[in-house]
């Protein structure tokens, strides 16, 4: 390792040196800059293991830089151009759309494992649109497409490298260009993956499938996925793949919000311990701040983290009551959570569609209004490259000490909708926030109940996730209170796609 031994610390140039030589083994030479054709039935995985502040995504950044300038093309997920039998190729993924926007605000190309594992089916005539902006065929003539048309997509592609986008640009629905979507049936080469403690074992099976060379970036105090009894899959790694950071200092410049993320590994710390530890954090840093109350106005970007399902459905009922919304509908600006797909086998087609659109579960989305059909929804897909869809909508309004919940419309099959303005802590995982507000008495009663998962007290396992989800500002709230809005619900601050992707044909 050379050139980048001024900006590593020694964990990260040891990792760095450890990951060169597995690509080496694997026929990418960076140092050299040299690649030879890929090799049959190698295979390796390797993970990257650290808490926050170690420095992964910087290593993932540069690795990424490294191999793109060896000659590696990046996949991104959204069309693929003719295959080279001897072109060697990278995909950078995330679990979910927010994880992957995090690493695409860094300036890395990452998309979802959706996108990876299924690829999208073009129209041949558009086809020939998206070989020419990739740079590997003519100027097309195109019925129905003017050159001003063309122009305006070839010059959204230089700048964004997305073809969705530049047909967008053009003028056109995804449903124009898009016909379907089929399971990846050739393997890739090498995969990043980011936010590893996400995934599942059937998602690491489908990975290591496509992968020869897979590199997992992981922290290991996050939680565990639900179904995987609190072990993350690259924990069964042997342990010369498994290469651990420490926190890089001079790299988070003293985060008061990372030194109290630290602060949890002590096994003698108490809830009141740390307690005090944010209450001295916020006299000091106001990056930090004890909270009387939840700012309401932050709950329409920036759920409220909360432990127990009860406090969710009490601030959702809360954040709608003050903002005055009817029983009936939802004002345009309310935040939502995709809970899944609700569509019978025979639909699977349509199932891929949504999903590949990012209304994959878990994802936060802002309502921005109702679609043209009754049922329909437009929306926007938070951490999205192209985040507008309109889309077959179930939306759940749940309400306290009511087990079923209230639906202000539906249609009869599409993406299921919870509210956003406060979610667990367990959904919130892979995603950040500029400001976070954190529900403290619910990780109070969590560590009342002494409660464990993998070793460590449950409340210290949720308040590092929660506390982490923090860019900027984190806020620690310490009663059940509830500000007034000081402005509105709104959605003139989302970013447009240059032409809605539409969906509507799912009621056909």
């Amino acid at each position: 390792m050379a050139s980048t031994a001024l900006t590593y610390s020694d964990d990260q140039a040891e990792a760095h040196d450890a990951i060169a030589e597995a690509l080496r083994g694997a026929g990418i030479d960076l140092d050299n800059g040299t690649l030879l054709p890929p090799r049959e039935g190698q295979t390796r995985v390797m993970a990257i293991i650290g808490k926050a502040g170690s420095g992964k995504t910087l290593l993932l950044a540069q690795l990424y830089h490294a191999l793109e300038e060896a000659g590696l093309e990046v996949v991104s997920g959204d069309w693929e151009g003719r295959k080279r039998r001897d072109k060697r190729t990278l995909a950078i993924l995330a679990p979910t759309n927010k994880a992957a926007s995090v690493l695409r605000n860094r300036g890395v190309p990452a998309t979802t494992i959706h996108r990876i594992l299924y690829t999208p089916v073009y129209d041949p005539e558009y086809e020939r649109i998206a070989e020419w902006l990739a740079g590997n065929g003519e100027r097309p003539e195109v019925e129905g497409l003017t050159e001003q048309a063309l122009d305006r997509a070839h010059a959204f592609y230089q700048n964004n490298k997305s073809i969705p986008g530049a047909l967008a640009a053009a003028g056109l629905r995804g449903s124009d260009f898009i016909t379907g979507w089929k399971r990846r049936e050739e393997p890739l080469d090498v995969g990043f993956v980011d936010e590893a403690s996400m995934l599942d074992a059937k998602q690491m099976e489908d990975l290591q499938e496509i992968f020869p060379t897979l590199i997992l970036f992981g922290d290991p105090a996050q939680l565990a996925p639900v179904n995987q009894s609190g072990a993350m899959v690259f924990e069964t790694l042997p342990e010369p793949a498994k290469l651990i950071l420490s926190r890089v200092h001079r790299q988070d410049a003293d985060n008061p919000i990372l030194d109290l993320a630290h602060a949890l590994a002590d096994p003698a710390l108490e809830f009141h311990h740390f307690g005090t530890m944010i209450e001295d954090a916020a006299r000091r840093d106001d990056r930090v701040q004890w909270a009387e109350r939840v700012e309401v106005d932050l709950m329409a970007r920036s759920p409220v983290l909360v432990w127990r399902n009860a406090t969710r459905i009490r601030l959702i009922h809360a954040f709608r009551k003050v903002h005055g919304a009817p029983e009936t509908a939802l004002l345009e600006g309310e935040p939502l959570i995709c809970d899944g797909i609700e569509l019978p086998m025979k639909h699977r087609k349509k199932r891929l569609d949504l999903e590949a659109r990012g209304l994959i579960k878990g994802a936060q989305v802002i309502y921005l209004g109702p679609g043209r059909k009754p049922g329909f929804s437009r929306l926007h897909v938070m951490g999205a490259e192209e985040p507008q869809v309109s889309a077959a909508s179930i939306v759940k309004i749940e309400k306290p000490d009511e087990e079923e919940p209230f639906i202000p419309f539906a249609a009869n099959m599409g993406a299921t909708f919870l509210h956003g303005a406060a979610v667990t802590i367990h959904k919130a995982q892979g995603s950040q926030w500029n400001t976070v507000q954190v529900f403290a008495p619910d990780l109070y009663a969590a560590a009342r109940m002494g409660r464990s998962e993998a070793g460590q007290p449950l409340w210290k396992r949720l308040a590092y996730v929660a506390i982490t989800r923090a860019e900027e500002r984190l806020c620690w709230v310490v009663r059940n209170r509830l500000s007034k809005p000081e402005r509105g619900l709104r959605i003139d601050d989302l970013q447009s796609a240059p032409a809605p992707l539409s969906l509507e044909a799912l009621s056909e």
